[in-house]
């Protein structure tokens, strides 16, 4: 199962993949309506105490010293500062924010501020986002500039839709004349999604109801494009699996020319439905029913149409296969607007076809195909160059993942970067000084820096400072001059600055968490070891441990392991880890030698064979290279007690941890597994498949990745945690574990959340609650041993 990318803090996060619970950047950066996902602060509550206090470790220094459970997770003492939204003007030198909210509302100025100089100018005073009657102004949750930046669109009321706030409503302000208009006509609230400018900014299109629609601004008409959008057909948007896996939320397309609509279609007809059954909300139980695709099962069929903005009929691209049987990750208009660029993936995911759908003629043409033998990831949005004539591609067909020149022509295909280590990710191609900005970490897999390029392959060059090391990411402004910096390490909070791309020269500082960073340096601090640990035949993981602030060597310490381990996370970064590591940080404080150890699989930046090693034997390899750490490390530390190991992870680290204590049944004594998936059977296909393959091809596999398959094995402490409305990796699994463990009759203890999501974040004092209840379960299960 993916990692859970969901922090418990008043953050701003990206949508995008990053490791189990750690904070993320706490900025978001967007072109179009920026998302500005819930916060989740939560009511205070008192943990409960461990009757046998000699096993919790006491500590008689002032208490600000210390951590607890109410300090990181309900008094929110340890916030980091937030910069707010930040969208880079393309008409200048600048960005615009939003600046002067209240608690009580979401309603501050939008503020043009200067990069060079830090002026500040209110292009919107907060006052014009009242609308007419009204005495209350708009909560402003994202906003999008038209091209010629003289109209506003604003996104409010936004409701959640699975994993994100993307349902919502939407106003345009004409800021010149301060008119503030709501779009959608009639529509019910909080129904319209993804609104967005034509290229002239005249019109603005959206989906409402899995339909497609375009308000002329002049007249304020509206143009149903699409009036067949049901449950089951969906247009402009995608379905559950679609979305989650591939990212496809954003599912529709302006020509460059504001004449066409290309949009996904989905019909989810013959695809099984799952039902989520909630208790809570009155006398009888209310049902959430929609298409979910477990592994082997029926697919929807997906397909791509254009159609002309004015109206009329739907011409519907005619891509070769199955359409049931492979997916459309990606879809771009070239820039000239004379073609439309596809990305086609196999069902196992391990062909990708580029193609080009000629607008005049209808014919589709091949330009690049992508194959690996094991698998592909969906790493390749269209980075257009030389006004589409060439794509940047990544690609491991090396050993390594490179970024490469494609001719869109299908007769040009060369390498941009070369070399023994990753790029992570393209920042920025800078066509006006001929350079690509990438990251990646060449010699330590734990670290991220920003690195350019000439665009014809000369040696890259390192843009992040050399005495900077740590994690850093980048938000490039679009002529390549600016960017907003954000650095860290695993000890030390993020600072956020404006920097000169050219020489990494900081211009001002935006945020730099002195408040947090004086907080910290008042807590009894443990110890940070960074480490690699030899598993045999020359394998080394990378991993991090916290020791308690006073080890004695002759003592023994319980050792707990955070895990993920599945291709989507990488645990091992030398980041700052926000509350959850301070959390770890809690623990080890009171005793714990906390530790994660990152083994092969995980997406860290060590090579195609590394990550891809695991291919067809997730919950395989994996179990047994963390079994292989625990025990060298436990060789390595003599103060570790054998003991009293202990091993927790989320959604995949779940798996993890069920399959550590079952399959190492003598080195683990104690698990806590958070919403797992015990049967990888019972999971969706665009994941599952594209690591272990079909079902019917993979059967053992299957079988012996499933942690429920050792189940009989269980000899330590066993805690599930799941919420019942988890529409990702659902509670099914865990019933369908309890019901094994029962026939074994092993013992264990269940924590279901009520209607809560893959996320547990929902409900009044549900995070502190959570992190109550792993605190203490450790503590009895897990304990600390008082000194003699």
């Amino acid at each position: 199962m993916k990692q859970l990318q969901s922090i418990h803090t008043n953050m701003l996060v990206f949508s995008v993949c990053y490791a189990v619970l750690l904070l993320v950047c706490g900025n978001t950066f967007a072109d179009e309506v920026t998302m500005l996902p819930r916060t989740r602060n939560e009511v205070t509550t008192n943990p409960r105490q461990d009757p046998d206090s000699e096993k919790i470790p006491m500590n008689s220094e002032d208490s600000s010293s210390q951590l607890t459970v109410e300090r990181i997770f309900s008094a929110n003492e340890f916030q980091e500062d937030r910069i707010g939204t930040i969208v880079w003007s393309k008409l200048g030198a600048g960005y615009f924010t939003l600046k002067g909210a209240t608690a009580e509302a979401n309603v501050p100025a939008l503020l043009r501020v200067d990069a060079a100089s830090g002026n500040e100018e209110i292009v919107v005073p907060a006052s014009a986002f009242i609308p007419t009657g009204e005495s209350k102004p708009l909560s402003v949750d994202g906003f999008a500039f038209s091209a010629d930046e003289s109209r506003l669109l604003l996104y409010t009321n936004s409701q959640r839709v699975w994993r994100l706030n993307t349902r919502g409503d939407y106003w345009v302000l004409d800021i010149a004349s301060g008119k503030l208009t709501k779009l959608g006509g009639a529509a019910s609230p909080s129904t319209l999604m993804f609104a967005k400018f034509s290229p002239d900014g005249s019109r603005v299109a959206y989906v409402r109801e899995n339909n497609l629609y375009i308000q002329d601004l002049r007249e304020m008409s509206i143009t149903a494009l699409t009036t067949d959008g049901s449950a089951r057909l969906i247009n402009g948007t995608a379905d559950w699996v679609n979305e989650e896996e591939l990212m496809i939320r954003d599912g529709y397309r302006w020509s460059p020319d504001g004449q066409s609509v290309a949009f996904w279609r989905f019909d989810t007809t013959g695809v099984e439905e799952f039902h989520l059954i909630d208790n809570t909300q009155g006398t009888y139980p209310r049902l959430t029913s929609f298409p979910y695709p477990k592994v082997g099962r029926t697919n929807s069929a997906s397909r791509i149409g254009v159609i002309p903005t004015a109206g009329g009929e739907t011409r519907w691209l005619d891509l070769p296969g199955d359409p049931r049987e492979h997916y459309l990750p990606q879809m771009e208009w070239a820039p000239d607007g004379g073609a439309i660029l596809i990305q086609q993936m196999n069902r196992l995911q391990n062909v990708n076809r580029v193609m080009l759908w000629d607008v005049k003629s209808g014919e589709i043409r091949t330009m690049l195909t992508e194959t690996d033998p094991a698998w592909l990831e969906n790493e390749n949005p269209v980075r257009w160059m030389d006004n589409g004539k060439r794509v940047v591609w990544l690609s491991e067909r090396n050993g390594w993942r490179h970024a490469y020149q494609a001719s869109t022509d299908g007769k040009g295909f060369f390498a941009i970067t070369d070399g023994d280590f990753d790029v992570l990710s393209v920042e920025k191609i800078d066509e006006v000084h001929g350079r690509l900005y990438f990251t990646a970490s060449p010699d330590n897999p734990t670290q991220r820096y920003l690195y350019r390029v000439s665009l014809d392959g000369a040696k890259p060059e390192r843009v992040s400072p050399a005495n900077q090391p740590g994690w850093h990411s980048y938000d490039i402004s679009p002529d390549a001059t600016w960017a907003i910096h954000r650095y860290s390490t695993f000890r030390t909070p993020p600072v956020v600055e404006l920097i000169r791309l050219e020489d990494h020269r900081v211009v001002r500082v935006l945020a730099d968490n002195s408040k947090l960073r004086e907080k910290l340096a008042r807590l009894e601090s443990p110890s940070v070891e960074l480490f690699r640990v030899d598993i045999g035949n020359g394998l080394l993981l990378d991993g991090w441990c916290l020791k308690p602030p006073m080890v004695n060597p002759a003592g023994k310490y319980p050792l707990l392991f955070h895990v993920y381990g599945e291709p989507h996370g990488q645990t091992v970064r030398d980041a700052w880890q926000g509350p959850l590591g301070l959390w770890h940080w809690m623990l080890a404080q009171q005793g714990y030698l906390v530790a994660s150890v990152d083994n092969r699989g995980t997406n860290s930046p060590r090579g195609r064979e590394w990550r891809k090693c695991v291919h067809r034997k997730i919950g395989i390899i994996a179990p047994e290279e963390q079994a292989a750490a625990t025990q060298a490390l436990l060789k390595r530390w003599s103060f570790a007690d054998a003991k009293r190991v202990g091993i927790w992870g989320w959604s995949g680290g779940g798996s993890m941890s069920l399959n550590a204590i079952f399959r190492f049944p003598e080195l683990y004594h104690t698990a806590i597994a958070v919403a797992p998936n015990a049967d990888q059977r019972l999971y969706d296909t665009i994941y599952q498949e594209r690591y272990m393959g079909l079902p019917a091809d993979n059967a053992d596999g299957y079988r012996l990745g499933s942690p429920i398959t050792c189940a009989q094995q269980l000899k330590g402490n066993l805690l599930l945690v799941h919420g019942t409305g988890d529409d990702n990796g659902h509670y099914q699994g865990t019933e369908m574990l309890m019901n094994e463990l029962i026939a074994h009759n092993k013992r264990f203890t269940v924590m279901p959340y009520p209607a809560r999501s893959h996320a547990i974040n929902e409900g009044s004092n549900t995070v502190l609650h959570f992190y109550s209840l792993l605190t203490d379960y450790l503590h009895t299960h897990l304990p600390v041993q008082k000194p003699d």
